[in-house]
C-alpha cells in the first residue's frame, strides 16, 4: 500500500539506513505474520504478547508497527471477538504504539512514532468505529480512545460522529453513574477529551442529546450518601466537564462567547445549580475536594450572566421552618470552614457574583446593619437566623484573638468584593459603626477604623518561632483598604482623620519584618491618600502626604516599594487565568484528597507570601495594583510641580484698594511678587530634589542623602543665576530697543532742522533779492533826478514808500524765523541730553550741520 511504503521511507530516513533497524523490523514482520498467518491459538496468542511488548519499549518497533500492523490487529479485533486474551493483547499493543517513548528527552526535530502512528490509525477505514464498537466490551477501547482524541481535533470529530456521546451515557448508565467504577472515570475522560476546547462539539451534545444524561449524574443516589474514593473521583471529573462546557471553547474560537452564555443558560435551566448547591452546601458530608470543585463551578456559572446572578440570589437552602438563602450558606462556610482550599473556592462564588453586578452589590450592602452588641457576639448556633450583613459584620467585630483575627480576614475579603468598583455601597458602609466590645471602652468606632486597628493587631501576633502569625491576614486586609479608598475621597477622608493611620502606614511601609507585598501595598494606599484626597485641610491635604512620605521614608525608598512589589512571586507569578488541572488515572488520587498548606513549610519555598494569596491576589487585582502605581507616580510628581496653595490669582490683593496711593499701591504688588518669587524658589528646591529621588528610583544602590541634597542646591542655585542672566538679558533687549527709538526720533529731529534751516535760506535769498531791486531803484531814482527836478519829490516819496514796506515784510519774516529756532533750539537741547544719557557723542551728531548754509551769507556779506 501507498501509505505503508512512504511509512517505510520515513523509518529509513529516521534510522539512516535499510541495515540499521532491520533487526527491529524483521522482528516485528515476524511477530505480525505469526498473528495472521498462525494455526495455533497459543502461538498467535504468545505472539501479540511479544510485540505487545516490544512496541512498548522500542521506538524502531513503533515506526516499524506504523508501516505494517495496524491491518493485522484490525483484523483481530474485527474477527476474533469471541477470543477475549487476542482482543486484550491487540488493545494493549495498539495503546503501546500510540504511547511516545521518552518522548520529554528527544529532540524536537526528531520525528515521533506515536504521533505518526496516531494519525495513520485515524485514516485506516472503520477504526475509529471498529474501537467505539468494542467499548461495551473492554475498557483497554476506552483508554485507547482516551490517547488519541488528547489533542488530534480532526480525530475528535470522527469519533463524534460515530456516535461517541450516546456509547458513552449508554455505558456510564449502565456501570452505575457516579456510583460505577473505573470504566465510568475512563468514559468521562474521554468525554472531556471530546468537549475541551471544542466548541462544535459542545454544540452538538447541548442539540442532540443535550445536558441531562450528565447532570443526572451528580444526582446522588442512597441514604447514607456514602462517598467512595472511586465516586469522589468520577463525580469530579463530571465537574470538569461542566466547568469544560462552561469555557465555551478555545480563545481563538469567535463563538466562544456565545456558545458559552447558552451552555450557561441551557445548564441552570436544567436545574444544574440545585445539585452544585447540594454537593458544596448542603453535603457537608461530602469530600472536601468535591465541595471545593462545586463551589468554583457555582462561581463560573453565574459569572457575567445576569439571570443566572438572578437565580443564585434568590436560592434558598434547606428545610422549612429552617430555610436561609444560599449566598448566607455560602458566606457561613467561608467564616467557619477549617479548610482554607474550601475558603477560597466559596470566595470565588462572591467574587464572581459581585463582578459588574452593581444591583447585587447594593442587595449584599443594604443588609449590612450593626447589631446589638449581644447579637454581635452570639455563638455560631444562634447566627442560623441572621441577615447576611449581620453574618459579615459579626464576623468583622470579633475580638482580637487569633482564631477571630482569621474570620475577620475571611469577612474582609467578601466586603472587598462588594465594595469593588461601586461608589454608592463604599459610601454606605463608611457610615457603619460598631459598638466597642464592652460599654466601658468607650463611643462606637467606625468599620474602617476598626479594619485599620485589625490591621495594626495582625502585624504584631507572631508565631511560636517568632515569625509573624497569620501571613495571609495582613495582605488580604490591606487589599480591603486599597479597594475601599480607590476612587472614593470620603473613605479617604475618613482614613485621614485618625492621625494614628498615617503614621502606622509611614511605619508599615519601612517596617523590614514585613513582606514585600504588605509593604507594597501599605505603599499604594498612601498613593492612594494622596491622589484621591479632595481635603482642604492644609494637615490632611494631598500635599502634605506627599511631603510626609518624602520626609518619612524618601521617594526613592517609597517607589522602590513598588517596584519590588512587582518582582515579588505573588506579582510576577500571577497567570492571566486558572487552567484546571486535568483529571486522569495518573492525577485522580491526589486531586481526590486536597490538603491544606501547613504554614510551617513555607521556611522551604522562594515564595515569602503564604500560598493562599495566589488565588486571593487574581489577574485583575494585579492589574488594577499596577495601573494606581502608574497614576500615584504621575500624581506625586504633579504635587510637586505646581505651589502648596493656589495664590497665582488673588484679585483681592491685585486691585486698588479705595483710599490707597499709588505709592503704596505699588509697594504691595511688590511685596506680593516677592512672594511669589520666594514661593518658587522653594517650589524649585523641591522639584530639585524630587527629581534626584525620581532619577535613583529602580537603582542599583542605595542612595545618599547628603549627595542628594548638595546636588538640589546646586541645581536651585544654578537655576537662579540662570533666571538673573534672562531678566538681564531681557533688560539689556529693552533698553536698546529703547535707544534704537530715541535714535530714531533724533534722526526725525535732525531732518526737521535740515528743513527749517533751507526755509531760513530760502528767506535770506529773498531779502537779498529785495536788497538788489532797492538798488536797482536807487539807481533809477538818480537817473530820473538827474533828469529832471519836477519829479523828484514824488520819486523821493515812491522811494521812502517801498523801503518802509519792504523793511516791515522782512522784519515779520524774521521775527517768525526766530520763533521757530527758539523752538528747534528746546528740541534739539532735550534730545541732546538723553543722547547724552545713553551714552551718545552729541557734538560728533551735530558736526557739520549748518556749516555750508552759512558760506554764501559771508561772501554777501564781503560783497556788501
Amino acid at each position: 500500500m501507498d501509505l505503508a511504503s512512504r511509512y517505510k521511507g520515513v523509518v529509513g530516513f529516521v534510522f539512516g539506513n535499510e541495515n540499521s533497524g532491520s533487526r527491529e523490523d524483521s522482528y516485528v514482520e515476524r511477530l505480525l505474520d505469526r498473528i495472521s498467518n498462525g494455526v495455533l491459538a497459543e502461538d498467535r496468542r504468545t505472539a501479540i504478547a511479544e510485540l505487545q511488548s516490544v512496541v512498548a519499549e522500542s521506538r524502531a518497533a513503533q515506526l516499524t508497527f506504523g508501516a505494517m500492523g495496524f491491518p493485522v490487529l484490525m483484523g483481530v479485533l474485527k474477527e476474533e471477538r469471541d477470543d477475549v486474551e487476542m482482543v486484550h493483547g491487540a488493545l494493549e499493543t495498539l495503546v503501546g504504539a500510540l504511547t511516545p517513548i521518552d518522548h520529554a528527552k528527544g529532540s524536537t526535530n526528531e520525528v515521533q512514532p506515536a504521533l505518526m502512528n496516531t494519525d495513520l490509525l485515524s485514516r485506516e477505514s472503520e477504526s475509529i468505529s471498529l474501537l467505539l464498537s468494542l467499548l461495551v466490551i473492554r475498557n483497554e477501547a476506552l483508554l485507547l480512545l482516551t490517547y488519541l482524541t488528547r489533542e488530534a481535533e480532526e480525530i475528535q470529530k470522527i469519533v463524534v460522529f460515530e456516535g461517541a456521546f450516546e456509547k458513552i451515557f449508554s455505558i456510564v448508565k449502565e456501570e452505575g453513574g457516579s456510583e460505577g467504577g473505573v470504566v465510568v472515570q475512563d468514559c468521562l475522560e474521554l468525554l472531556n477529551n471530546l468537549l475541551r476546547s471544542n466548541a462544535s462539539n459542545q454544540v452538538l451534545l447541548r442539540e442532540t442529546m443535550g445536558f441531562d444524561p450528565l447532570i443526572s449524574i451528580l444526582k446522588l443516589r442512597g441514604s447514607t450518601y456514602s462517598f467512595t474514593e472511586q465516586k469522589t473521583i468520577n463525580l469530579l471529573g463530571v465537574l470538569e466537564t461542566i466547568n469544560l462546557l462552561m469555557m465555551g471553547g478555545s480563545e481563538a474560537d469567535p463563538q466562544k462567547d456565545s456558545n458559552k452564555i447558552t451552555n450557561k443558560t441551557v445548564l441552570v435551566q436544567k436545574k444544574l445549580l440545585d445539585y452544585l448547591l447540594m454537593l458544596g452546601v448542603e453535603s457537608q458530608w461530602a469530600p472536601i475536594a468535591v465541595r471545593c470543585s462545586a463551589l468554583r463551578c457555582i462561581g463560573d456559572l453565574v459569572a457575567g450572566h445576569p439571570k443566572n446572578l438572578d437565580a443564585l440570589s434568590s436560592k434558598v437552602l434547606g428545610e422549612e421552618p429552617q430555610v436561609e438563602p444560599a449566598l448566607n450558606s455560602i458566606l457561613r462556610i467561608i467564616l467557619r470552614t477549617s479548610s482554607t482550599q474550601e475558603f477560597i473556592a466559596a470566595d470565588h462564588v462572591f467574587k464572581n457574583f459581585c463582578e459588574k453586578n452593581m444591583e447585587g452589590q447594593a442587595m449584599l450592602a443594604s443588609t449590612l446593619i450593626p447589631q446589638p452588641n449581644s447579637m454581635t457576639h452570639a455563638s455560631v448556633e444562634e447566627d442560623v437566623n441572621m441577615s447576611f450583613g449581620s453574618m459579615l459584620l459579626h464576623g468583622l467585630a470579633l475580638s482580637e484573638s487569633d482564631g477571630d483575627l482569621e474570620t475577620c480576614c475571611r469577612a474582609a475579603s467578601v466586603l472587598t468584593h462588594i465594595l469593588k468598583d461601586n461608589t454608592q455601597c463604599k459610601e454606605r458602609v463608611l457610615r457603619i459603626e460598631l459598638e466597642a466590645p464592652m460599654p466601658s471602652l468607650g463611643a462606637p468606632e467606625l468599620l474602617l477604623h476598626r479594619i485599620v486597628r485589625y490591621l495594626a493587631v495582625a502585624s504584631s501576633m507572631k508565631n511560636k518561632d517568632g515569625k509573624p502569625g497569620y501571613s495571609y491576614v495582613q495582605p488580604i486586609i490591606l487589599k480591603l483598604l486599597v479597594t475601599w479608598l480607590a476612587d472614593c475621597p470620603s473613605a479617604v477622608q475618613c482614613f485621614l482623620d485618625s492621625r494614628p493611620h498615617l503614621t502606622y502606614l509611614l511605619e508599615l511601609v519601612s517596617n523590614t519584618s514585613s513582606t514585600v507585598c504588605i509593604r507594597g501595598l501599605a505603599a499604594i494606599i498612601l498613593g492612594e491618600c494622596v491622589i484621591y484626597n479632595k481635603s482642604s485641610d492644609s494637615g490632611k491635604d494631598g500635599s502634605t502626604i506627599a511631603d510626609a512620605i518624602s520626609q518619612k521614608i524618601g521617594l526613592t525608598s517609597y517607589f522602590l516599594k513598588f517596584d519590588e512589589m512587582q518582582r515579588s512571586f505573588l506579582f510576577s507569578s500571577v497567570k492571566p487565568a486558572q487552567s484546571h488541572k486535568r483529571l486522569t488515572r495518573s492525577t485522580a488520587a491526589s486531586m481526590a484528597e486536597i490538603e491544606d498548606v501547613d504554614e510551617s513549610d513555607l521556611s522551604d519555598q522562594k515564595n515569602e507570601d503564604h500560598p493562599i494569596l495566589t488565588s486571593i491576589f487574581d489577574t485583575q487585582f494585579v492589574n488594577f495594583v499596577k495601573s494606581l502605581e502608574v497614576y500615584i507616580r504621575e500624581n506625586i510628581v504633579d504635587v510637586y510641580s505646581r505651589p502648596k496653595s493656589d495664590v497665582a490669582v488673588v484679585p483681592a490683593e491685585m486691585e486698588q484698594k479705595g483710599g490707597e496711593t499709588d505709592k503704596d499701591y505699588i509697594k504691595r504688588l511688590k511685596a506680593f511678587v516677592e512672594k511669589q518669587c520666594s514661593e518658587i524658589q522653594e517650589l524649585l528646591g523641591r522639584n530639585a530634589t524630587l527629581a534626584e529621588d525620581l532619577a535613583r528610583t529602580g537603582g542599583s544602590g542605595h542612595s545618599q542623602p547628603e549627595l542628594r541634597v548638595g546636588n538640589g542646591s546646586d541645581r536651585v542655585q544654578a537655576e537662579t543665576l540662570r533666571r538673573d542672566l534672562q531678566e538681564a538679558s531681557q533688560r539689556l533687549e529693552i533698553l536698546k530697543a529703547e535707544k534704537a527709538k530715541i535714535e530714531s526720533e533724533a534722526s526725525m529731529y535732525q531732518n526737521l532742522s535740515g528743513k527749517l534751516e533751507s526755509d531760513l535760506k530760502g528767506l535770506s535769498d529773498a531779502y537779498n533779492s529785495l536788497e538788489q531791486t532797492n538798488l536797482h531803484l536807487e539807481k533809477e531814482v538818480k537817473a530820473l533826478k538827474s533828469g529832471g527836478a519836477s519829479t523828484s519829490p514824488d520819486i523821493e516819496a515812491i522811494k521812502a514808500e517801498a523801503r518802509e514796506e519792504a523793511q516791515k515784510e522782512s522784519e515779520a519774516e524774521l521775527n517768525d524765523l526766530l520763533v521757530c529756532l527758539g523752538q528747534e533750539q528746546s528740541k534739539v537741547e532735550k534730545l541732546s541730553a538723553r543722547l547724552s544719557e545713553l551714552g551718545e557723542d552729541v557734538d560728533k551728531l551735530l558736526e557739520g550741520i549748518g556749516d555750508n548754509m552759512g558760506l554764501p551769507e559771508d561772501d554777501e556779506e564781503d560783497e556788501d
